[in-house]
């Protein structure tokens, strides 16, 4: 029988309320009378059954697009995959799905990755490392829209960062405590600044180094890295100190020898420019007294060759009685090496100039 019989016997609605339940039905009961007054095939009948079914589907389709963002969250609402708004935090509703999709984003809590890498220092030390990442998602539409997936890509990014401070830094560095904000800071501004360049939507809060270890296997090795390498310095600041020490002394004795050869050149231009000099005085006199400058240069010549010649001459014929004696031998050993200055002063020269003044006597005879 149907529902809506005049008679009530049959209706389900018609019957008395239990303890209790008297609004939630009487609430009902108004709802059912508002649909079959709008639904169409008059005042009753079993051909509404399908159009009842229908509108309650409806309506329970449309209350789907209810929805609730709490504070910490933003609604983003899509419609057919396209952006359509942002939602703040509050009660909404939208266009159910297929048509409309509301995805909410957690904007201010702190999330945390951890991660374990094996890092090469930059003097050549393996190390263990144990740190943490501290982030949110600040740009919801980026955090959707730009990176395909957000966690994997901050992880990727922590290490390459972490990779690349350490690797810049020495293991006493990284060992050392008072050293440590200083390698985390490096490496938060790396991860941002990867980060922005993605347009991935993510703040990074803070980095923490919790632990940083040496494996065990790799000690015996590292030992013997850091002796070649102290080895390699001590090798190079010996030759940095062989290059300083004969450096100087080659450009010293380069400076010594230029030194001289300019000493020797200007000698040679003076002594030529003497001998110039004197022969265009020779040749001066020589055109004003032919006969006296002849005599004179001959004089001259014959003085500086007995001068240093060892033949002793002596006139027989003025009478003189000195017996022989071998003045030439005297003369050598008083012109060898290992005699006075005096001895060679008080002999042979005195005795060649007297020679010599009897020669030009001679000449002038």
């Amino acid at each position: 029988m149907a529902w809506n019989k005049p008679s009530g016997q049959n209706n389900p609605w018609g019957r008395r309320p239990g303890p209790g339940g008297g609004d939630l039905d009487a609430v009902l009961k108004g709802w059912l009378k508002k649909l079959e007054s709008l639904l169409p095939g008059g005042a009753g009948g079993e051909s509404r059954l399908p159009w009842l079914v229908a509108a309650v589907l409806v309506v329970l389709w449309l209350m789907t697009g209810l929805y609730q963002v709490t504070a910490a969250e933003r609604g983003i609402i899509q419609r057919f995959g396209q952006l359509v708004e942002i939602h703040l935090p509050g009660m909404g509703w939208h266009l159910p799905w297929p048509i409309e999709t509301v995805t909410k984003v957690d904007v201010a809590s702190i999330n945390s990755s951890d991660f374990k890498s094996r890092v090469l220092t930059s003097d050549v030390n393996l190390v263990d490392l144990h740190f943490a990442v501290q982030y949110q998602f600040t740009d919801p539409v980026k955090k959707l829209f730009r990176v395909r997936d957000p966690e994997t890509t901050l992880s990727e990014v922590s290490e390459s960062a972490i990779r690349e401070i350490v690797g810049r830094s020495t293991l006493d560095e990284v060992l050392v405590g008072t050293t440590r904000p200083e390698i985390t800071r490096r490496t938060k501004d790396l991860i941002q600044h990867t980060l922005d360049s993605y347009n991935a939507g993510i703040t990074v809060t803070t980095v923490n180094l919790e632990d940083v270890q040496v494996p065990d296997a790799v000690i015996p090795s590292q030992r013997d890295a850091n002796k070649a390498q102290a080895d390699k310095e001590r090798l190079i600041l010996e030759s940095e100190a062989y290059v300083n020490g004969i450096i100087p002394v080659a450009q010293g004795q380069a400076a010594r020898m230029q030194q001289e050869a300019q000493a020797y050149k200007a000698k040679v231009t003076a002594v030529a420019d003497g001998e110039a000099s004197r022969f265009s005085q020779l040749e001066a006199a020589y055109s004003q007294a032919p006969e006296v400058t002849r005599r004179r240069m001959y004089m001259d010549s014959i003085e500086q060759l007995l001068a240093r010649s060892h033949k002793v001459l002596i006139d027989g014929h003025a009478g003189s009685n000195m017996i022989y004696l071998p003045i030439d031998k005297l003369l050598e050993k008083g012109a060898a090496p290992g005699e006075s200055g005096a001895e060679i002063a008080g002999g042979a020269p005195k005795d060649q100039d007297a020679a010599a003044a009897e020669a030009r006597s001679r000449g002038e005879r």
